[in-house]
Order: structure tokens, then C-alpha cells, then sequence
């Protein structure tokens, strides 16, 4: 059986005449850097809270670290880091001021060793020379950092981060990642909301697309990336009749070259040896892979922002 740091079945939320999140079923295996990507506004953050027992579930069930919530959440949040929503601070106080006292807040925390954890977490997330510096004061960045410095002061199981990269710059976006790499590698899960495809890409094995209150495609990157259409590109003389003739009826054309759908492990030099050999002079052949990013739009109707 597998080992699973979140488990949801036909979790839904509804508002009024609204249903937020339609019956999803989540599994996120302990050990992965998993996904949760859809447009803004397709239910994530909802889901978030819940599973975090910040929102009350219409129905459905969770599990978290194997507890039940919201029934066991005492047991499971002290494993559990999050960032939600973006962060908030008191904005007066400094940033380490800020991080001692939401950790007094805390009654799993340990007086005795407050000190020490809220200044390595500070130094982790690259906050260390702007401890002292009233949050007011802070760019959005460093408040994210603060927020991610926040659900790091005590051991963590889990990391649940909603869009933590937001309002980074590109340098402290590449430090956000190398950490939630690096938080990875010591084996704690991360499940990382995101509309970033590009940041899904660069960070997750295991991944879930949302859109509309409803997932719509869950496995691994490489499972999701061999479900879309690979086509065959191809022009040359007589084509055309040649390729009905062996099956592959032309769904497209532009300018000289025909358009097919193919599997995607199609053999496309065993197909030119042929066509070659049956005379035929071709001037251009190829095959197209899927992107994640067109799969992606196929399957919700929207677009994702990519970061080229």
C-alpha cells in the first residue's frame, strides 16, 4: 500500500449556488515535490484550505500524513509547514520579532529553543541582514521569504506552498527553488500550488491540473507529457494519396506540408525509408512532441503563464 502524505476522495466546497471544488480525489505520495497547477481562480487555494482545516469541507473525506482531518488535525498540523494566500505580518514589528512571536503562538513550539530556530530559519530563506527591519518596510519578495521562513521553524513532513515564488525577482525565484530542492532532498514532501507552468516543470515529479473546481489529469510529468497528440509533418510529391494509403489520413495542411496524428513512438525513418524507396521525392519530415503547455490548454480551455 502506498505511503501517501495526502489523500483526498470527492473533497468538495460549495458557496451558496456555487460549487467551488467539485469532488476531487488527490494522492500525494510522501517523498515527491508535487504539482497542484490551474489557472488563477480554479479552486486550488480552496482546496488548500481545507486540507489545512482552515475551510470546512461540504463533503468528502482527507487524510493528511495519514490523519484524518479535521477530526485528527491536532495530530497532523505540528508535521505540517504552510504558505497560504500570501503571508501576513504585523507590520510594525521586525520580521525576526514577527517569527517570535508567531512561534509563542504556538503551543507545540519549545520556549527554549525559539531563538535559535527563528534566526536559522531567517538565514535560510536569505532574511538574516533584514531581521531587524519592520515589515512595512519589506518588498513583497522578502514577505514571501518571511512567510516561507515562518513554515519552517520547526521539522517539517510537509511543505504546503501556495504560489511561493510570487512577487519574487528571477534571483530570488532560482533561491526559492534551489530551497524547496533542497527541502526535498531531506525528504520532505512539498505540494506547490502554482499557474506557473514553467515552475511546475522545473520542480515537480508528480503533478495535478485543476480547472473550473475540477482536476482534470493527475500522474507524473512524464505520464502527462506522453498523453498529448504527436504529429507527423511531411511534404513531398505525391504524398498525399501515400499517406492514405498506409493509414494516416492528413488531419491538416499548411503550405506544402501534410499534418497527422501519430502514436508516439511512430517510427518516422522506417516511413521516409519507404516512401523513398516507393519513389516518392520528400522534402520534409518530422515529428512534432506535445508540449506540456498545449496539453494543458487543451484540457482546461485556458492558458497557463509560462516564464521563457
Amino acid at each position: 500500500m502506498t505511503d501517501w502524505a495526502i489523500r483526498t476522495e470527492n473533497l468538495t466546497k460549495v458557496f451558496g449556488s456555487q460549487k467551488a471544488v467539485g469532488g476531487i480525489s488527490l494522492e500525494v505520495q510522501r517523498g515527491s515535490i508535487f504539482g497542484f497547477l490551474g489557472p488563477n481562480g480554479s479552486g486550488k487555494t480552496t482546496t488548500i484550505r481545507m486540507l489545512l482545516g482552515l475551510a470546512e469541507a461540504t463533503s468528502g473525506e482527507i487524510q493528511l500524513l495519514g490523519k484524518t482531518i479535521p477530526k485528527e488535525l491536532d495530530a497532523a498540523l505540528p508535521r505540517v509547514g504552510a504558505l497560504v494566500e500570501g503571508p501576513a505580518f504585523y507590520p510594525y514589528m521586525s520580521g525576526r520579532n514577527n517569527l517570535l512571536r508567531m512561534d509563542a503562538a504556538d503551543r507545540n513550539s519549545d520556549p527554549a529553543t525559539r531563538e535559535r530556530r527563528v534566526d536559522a530559519a531567517l538565514e535560510r530563506v536569505g532574511l538574516s541582514n533584514a531581521a531587524s527591519k519592520k515589515v512595512h518596510a519589506y518588498s513583497l519578495g522578502m514577505k514571501q521569504r518571511l512567510g516561507l521562513a515562518n513554515a519552517l521553524l520547526k521539522p517539517r513532513d510537509l511543505l504546503i506552498l501556495d504560489e511561493p515564488t510570487n512577487g519574487l525577482d528571477p534571483q530570488g525565484t532560482r533561491e526559492v527553488r534551489n530551497l524547496i530542492r533542497s527541502l526535498a532532498a531531506e525528504g520532505i514532501t512539498i505540494f506547490l500550488s502554482s499557474h506557473l507552468l514553467s515552475e511546475i516543470e522545473q520542480l515537480c515529479s508528480h503533478l495535478a491540473v485543476m480547472t473550473a473546481g475540477n482536476i482534470v489529469a493527475q500522474g507524473s510529468l512524464e505520464e502527462l507529457r506522453a498523453k498529448g497528440e504527436t504529429r507527423l509533418v511531411i511534404a513531398g510529391s505525391g504524398i498525399e494519396q501515400a499517406l492514405r494509403e498506409r493509414g494516416l489520413n492528413p488531419k491538416a495542411r499548411t503550405g506544402e506540408s501534410f499534418v497527422c496524428e501519430v502514436s508516439g513512438d511512430f517510427d518516422v525513418a522506417a516511413l521516409n525509408s519507404e516512401l523513398v524507396g516507393a519513389g516518392h521525392a520528400i522534402t520534409e519530415i518530422r515529428l512534432e512532441r506535445p508540449s506540456l503547455e498545449e496539453y494543458f490548454v487543451d484540457l482546461t480551455g485556458e492558458g497557463f503563464e509560462v516564464v521563457r
